[in-house]
């Protein structure tokens, strides 16, 4: 009877450690949430970054408040997953907008579709070519 107690109650705490809160990584392409829902990826206005919509410039005041969803595109699921920054700052995420191969890191909550970023990694900006400006 003990053995069978035991052996539930670390069935039971394994499942509470390892359950939904268990980390993720995840590599796509980050941008806005308007964005990916009208597959605008490479060709996506930063201004979505700041007001949530393409020609929302038209209507937005500086000092309005900003409106963003980012969002991370994931092109092995086909779908995206929204991003909120618990430990990040919205500025360290300004060298990834708008760039694939992001890789996202935190906790991944299922019911909001969600990953709490804990980190990310962005990859090196892409190398001047020579002939750019002979062109």
């Amino acid at each position: 009877m003990k053995k069978i107690f035991i052996f539930a109650f670390s069935a039971l705490f394994a499942a509470t450690l390892f359950g939904s809160s268990e980390g993720i990584e995840k590599k796509g392409f980050l941008t806005t949430k308007w964005c990916a829902e009208n597959d605008m990826f490479k060709d996506c206005r930063l201004e979505t970054a700041v007001c949530g919509f393409e020609g929302c410039f038209k209507t937005w005041e500086f000092g309005d408040p900003i409106k963003e969803e980012l969002v991370l595109y994931v092109h092995d699921d086909g779908k995206y997953y929204k991003i909120t920054l618990d430990n990040l700052h919205r500025s360290e995420l300004d060298e990834a907008i708008n760039r694939n191969e992001v890789t996202i890191e935190g906790s991944y909550d299922e019911k909001s579709n969600t990953i709490h970023a804990r980190e990310f990694k962005a990859p090196p900006p892409p190398k001047k070519s020579f002939f750019k400006g002979c062109l």
